[in-house]
């Protein structure tokens, strides 16, 4: 294929744009791609010169390569006024590897049997709040059994105090995503002004200066304990050294929590959904999943839950259809380069398109349908299927996420019955960055199986 200039895009101003992407994101995309292709211009985040978004598995690969050499990972922009400048999301070159050899340890496969039985546990204790003929939303459901592992499972707080101080400051820290003003002023930076608390964006700092103030304060106190055999994963990252022995400091502690629980706790709450929206929709779907699971006995291992083929498959069709994050984290091309037959130079943004990939006719036949199966007749690429991302910058909490959502689903329609409340479709509606089900999926629990 010959190498051009920059793909094509939209011609409209870019004011325009941004405001059509904040709204209407996949709508966003889904017309571009269909005008333009698997490349296109989307000066949509940022006042690059030139921001593609890029859908094809080749591309997407070529994104990826760790031995890329003419590819950086800048930070994420969108996301450091959130997560904090020490956040992995927003460091680059050697202290992103710094910063990522220290948070991998506490993701190991491995250390998630310790989490699985609690995560069972916490969701049976929500559930006991409920009665047959009660409406419930599933993401608030889901929220909240993801919160409470969150605060046990990462912070190590069970009760006491600070845990009845942090936990509605989170809520209420994850709920101002549910402003559009707060996703709007993420992308239009000149509204990220602080007009008092009573204010969208001074409203959201002023959450954040309180929950500072509380899990430094955890900080510092767990600093004077011995924490060598505790299991949450804060303690674990206090313990953590890196290649100069070095700890993480204080500040780099409190930016990582922040940014496990937006992306530990906002995302699996609305993939559970999803996913209880999706199971719900297709009775026989959840029979067979139900089935699978029956055969595990009465109370199976959650290790040997999660191992299950088609609740596998189930979870990662829902991620293929319903991904919560629609990009990947930014790249920025470093040197000149030819990337699926155009010619890019430094400067250039470079996005994988998680959603139009994951809606890939030749990947994906039927690519709107809810079909499972297709995870079990076909193994995909990290190109092809890339809920997490990809690369140097795949989610680091993503072994304690599926984990968490295979548990919880299981969990759920292995002992309660549900029923839609509502025949309207779901649809797909920006929070923040990422995006949930629109109106949060009325259930009516029926009772216990």
């Amino acid at each position: 294929m010959p190498t051009s200039a920059l793909p094509d895009g939209s011609k409209a101003p870019r004011w325009l744009q941004k405001l059509y992407y904040t709204l209407k994101p996949l709508d966003y995309m889904a017309t571009a791609r269909a005008q333009y292709g698997d490349v296109f211009n989307a000066p949509v985040i940022g006042n690059h010169p030139a921001v593609l978004f890029i859908s094809h598995p080749v591309g997407l690969q070529y994104l990826f390569a760790s031995d890329n050499q003419k590819i950086t990972s800048p930070p994420n922009q969108l996301m450091q006024t959130i997560v904090g400048d020490r956040s992995i999301f927003c460091l680059e070159g050697a202290r992103h590897r710094r910063e990522r050899k220290l948070l991998m340890p506490p993701f190991h496969r491995e250390r998630m049997a310790s989490y699985g039985q609690l995560i069972v546990e916490l969701t049976h204790a929500r559930m006991a709040q409920l009665q047959p003929g009660d409406l419930v939303l599933a993401r608030s459901l889901a929220q909240d059994i993801s919160l409470e592992v969150i605060l046990r499972v990462v912070f190590g707080l069970t009760d006491g105090d600070r845990f009845a101080t942090l936990k509605p400051l989170l809520v209420q820290f994850a709920d101002c995503f549910q402003n559009l003003l707060i996703g709007l002023a993420l992308f239009f930076p000149a509204l990220q002004k602080d007009w008092g608390p009573r204010s969208p964006w001074g409203y959201m700092q002023t959450v954040q200066r309180q929950m500072r103030e509380v899990l430094t304060a955890e900080i510092r106190d767990r600093r004077q304990q011995d924490t060598a055999d505790k299991p949450d994963i804060l303690s674990l990252l206090m313990a953590t050294r890196d290649e100069q022995g070095q700890p993480m400091t204080d500040a780099e502690l409190y930016d990582e929590l922040i940014t496990l629980l937006l992306a530990g706790h906002e995302t699996t709450a609305s993939a559970i959904a999803w996913t209880l929206y999706c199971l719900h929709r297709e009775p026989a779907i959840r029979t067979k999943l139900q089935a699978e699971l029956a055969t595990l006995g009465p109370n199976p291992d959650p290790l040997a839950i999660v191992q299950q083929p088609y609740l596998t498959a189930v979870c990662n069709e829902t991620l293929r259809l319903y991904p919560i994050a629609i990009l990947t984290v930014p790249r920025e091309v470093r040197e000149p380069l030819d990337l699926m037959g155009y010619h890019l130079e430094p400067g250039t943004r470079l996005y994988g398109c998680i959603y139009l990939t994951h809606r890939r006719p030749d990947l994906y036949p039927n690519p709107d349908q809810f079909n499972p199966d297709r995870f079990l007749d076909r193994q995909f690429t990290p190109y092809e299927f890339l809920p997490f991302g990809g690369g140097l910058r795949r989610c680091v909490g993503e072994a304690l996420a599926q984990f968490e959502l295979k548990l919880v689903v299981a969990t759920l329609i292995t002992h309660y019955r549900f029923s839609l409340a509502s025949t309207t479709p779901e649809i797909p509606q920006r929070r923040g960055v990422t995006l949930a089900p629109s109106k949060g999926v009325p259930l009516l629990f029926e009772g216990k199986v």
